[in-house]
């Protein structure tokens, strides 16, 4: 008997947001991480949504079997070299071609006292 995959091949991130300054020693980001406990490796593709323009795609990671991987949000980069806009609220799609687990992590510091948030995101199907 086949065993059944662990995760899902879509999941939504339905917030997000990189702020424009941070405090202290620690850079305010995100990450999207990955969990992939599949035996072949996972490749991973993002889609950006906003609230007053197009989505922004192209950007892609590789999470290899029985690993993880943290997507920082702050240095992605889409093929055409694009960058994620600060200070713009958003929201996330993230699709693989094999089932993964997806959660989503905030580091904010932007006052001294940093707040972290973790989430697990939306999995579709």
């Amino acid at each position: 008997m086949a065993r059944k995959p662990i995760g899902a091949k879509v999941w939504i991130v339905p917030d997000s947001y990189l702020p424009e300054q941070s405090t202290g020693g620690l850079r305010s980001h995100e990450s999207t991480c990955v969990l992939n406990l599949s035996s072949r490796p996972a490749k991973v593709k993002l889609t950006v949504y906003f609230e007053d323009r197009e989505p922004l795609e192209g950007f892609e990671a590789t999470c290899p079997p029985s690993r993880t991987v943290h997507i920082r949000l702050d240095s992605l980069k889409n093929r055409r070299g694009e960058a994620l806009p600060v200070a713009k609220p958003m929201a996330l799609k993230v699709e693989s071609d094999v089932a993964v687990v997806v959660q989503h992590t905030r580091l904010d510091t932007t006052q001294p006292a940093l707040a972290l948030m973790t989430t697990m995101a939306f999995p579709l199907r």
